[in-house]
């Protein structure tokens, strides 16, 4: 495996801000939008038993990396065969599954701060992953023919869903931090432009945040299938509907008439926790840099999740700490 594998970003991830334009718009009256949630099963149940809950129609859109942790057969088949029924879009994760050679390893192109032992033990992840995939030949042939980036419209809300960032798959400058640095603001805001959109809704760094950007939001929802918060065990999805939500969510806004909101994915903590711990025992790579969070969740506040957002705009109704019950 090459020595910049996991921090490498391919070429074949660029699209371009300008090709979310060109896509033909989504209706939907209510959509959620599901990143990151990495083979965890009882988080898919709680995610369609959500949308059912829902008073109208629900759209769901998954926005990559719904694979991770299950290297097990039965776990890759019945995630896949599930998500895959739905509105789905590329993660580095199903990016690499189907390439020749480990060159990018597990796509996740890393910046710089992250440790290098996390970027080793997660191209060993995607490798185990990889080799599981391999025995679904036909699962496969359709996570490769999925798109990289999608185009909904939620009354009149104009929606680019990313796994990255709004110009590359693997793009970190919607990370929860990378977001509130000045030398992004201009790309940002030309992005919002550039895609002719009004939210990006994203995933990929793994950590929550909601920026706005002049009249644009971003809507980074973390993980769905583990915890974003420290002390706390839910996962989150980003909820865009003309209805406000029947659910407690973490923190929202209102825009143009249209709710966003980051909505808590409870799922069964304990099935969760005994399925992953059969597929990463101790010890493990997976063990290694994931089990504290699935416990214990992330070093992230839901403060961190606003940083640098104008607070006085939220809807105080909805801007709480979501205790899991």
């Amino acid at each position: 495996m090459s020595e910049h594998a996991g921090r490498v970003c391919p070429i074949r991830y660029r699209y371009g801000a300008e090709a979310i334009a060109r896509l033909p718009e989504i209706e939907s009256e209510t959509l959620y939008v599901v990143g990151g949630l990495y083979g965890n099963v009882p988080a898919l149940d709680a995610i369609e038993a959500m949308a059912v809950a829902e008073a109208g129609p629900v759209s769901l859109i998954f926005n990559g990396d719904f694979n991770w942790f299950n290297i097990d057969d039965a776990g890759f088949e019945h995630i896949n065969r599930r998500v895959l029924s739905h509105h789905a879009i590329l993660g580095n994760v199903e990016a690499e599954l189907g390439t020749d050679g480990n060159e990018a390893g597990c796509g996740c192109a890393y910046p710089d701060h992250v440790d290098s032992a996390v970027v080793e033990r997660s191209n060993r992840i995607h490798q185990r992953l990889k080799q599981t995939a391999a025995q679904h030949p036909q699962l496969l042939a359709q996570l490769q023919q999925l798109p990289m980036i999608a185009r909904f419209v939620v009354g009149g809300l104009r929606i680019g869903v990313v796994h990255g960032d709004a110009d590359t798959l693997a793009g970190w400058r919607f990370d929860a931090a990378a977001l509130s640095e000045q030398e992004n603001q201009a790309w940002i805001t030309d992005a919002f432009n550039r895609a002719g959109v009004d939210v990006f809704a994203s995933t990929h760094t793994c950590l929550p945040a909601l920026h706005r950007f002049g009249s644009g939001l971003v809507a980074n929802n973390g993980a769905a299938g583990m915890p974003n918060f420290k002390g706390l065990r839910f996962g989150l999805l980003t909820r865009i509907s003309t209805r406000q939500t029947p659910f407690k969510a973490v923190y929202g806004e209102q825009q143009r008439g249209v709710y966003v909101d980051a909505v808590p994915v409870h799922y069964d903590h304990e099935a969760w926790l005994e399925h992953f711990m059969a597929n990463w025992p101790t010890g493990s790579d997976a063990w290694a840099s994931y089990f504290h969070r699935i416990q214990n969740g992330p070093k992230h506040g839901i403060d961190d999740a606003l940083r640098g957002f104008d607070q006085a705009n939220i809807r105080p109704e909805i801007l709480s700490t979501c205790w899991q019950e």
